[in-house]
């Protein structure tokens, strides 16, 4: 009995499939704006995250200040929404084990004055507003940090509602537990 009971958890851990923890990346615009983008993607793939989905997007204020809702009672939320919507940004899928830990470790302390040499912020970035990177800072994020942008298409998110007449890319926002597209 015991055997039986060995070799079947032995098969359930051979035969399972390994899910890849998944986070969102997102090269911000000034690190666009100076061409930085090659050498990010780079780092991050050398690093062992795979790239799954990618999608270069120029947000609107309000799509900004939707996205950084957590922070629209302080003081840097109006500069921050409208650096991220100063230019185009790059957004990622990126999909590794512990992908959540290991690219917050690869991209450094907000400040990128402060972040360890070699990190993503202390290569790329200028100042605290201006750190070339962004990456979910827990699961939970992560999961609707990418619904916010993928959810169109994630493999993994709820059906996205089809929107007409949009010709630029669209960005989605997690309301319950379906996602919408935001409306201009």
């Amino acid at each position: 009995m015991r055997l039986s009971l060995l070799f079947a958890t032995l098969l359930t851990l051979v035969f399972s499939p390994v899910v890849a923890e998944e986070t969102l990346a997102l090269i911000k615009p000034d690190a666009v704006k100076q061409n930085k983008a090659n050498e990010i993607i780079h780092l991050i793939r050398e690093n062992g995250l795979e790239i799954n989905q990618v999608k270069i997007i120029h947000m609107t204020p309000e799509e900004a200040g939707h996205f950084y809702k957590k922070h629209k009672d302080r003081p840097f939320f109006q500069e921050l929404t409208d650096y991220m919507s100063s230019g185009p940004l790059i957004a990622m899928i990126l999909e590794s084990d512990n992908a959540i830990s290991r690219y917050r470790e690869l991209i450094g302390t907000t400040d990128p004055k402060e972040a360890l040499p070699g990190t993503l912020r202390a290569l790329y970035g200028t100042d605290r507003g201006e750190n070339a990177v962004h990456g979910s800072e827990s699961a939970d994020a992560a999961r609707d940090e990418i619904r916010y942008f993928f959810c169109e298409n994630h493999k993994r998110a709820t059906p996205a509602f089809k929107t007409q007449g949009q010709s630029k890319p669209k960005i989605a926002s997690k309301i319950g537990s379906a996602c919408f597209f935001m409306s201009k």
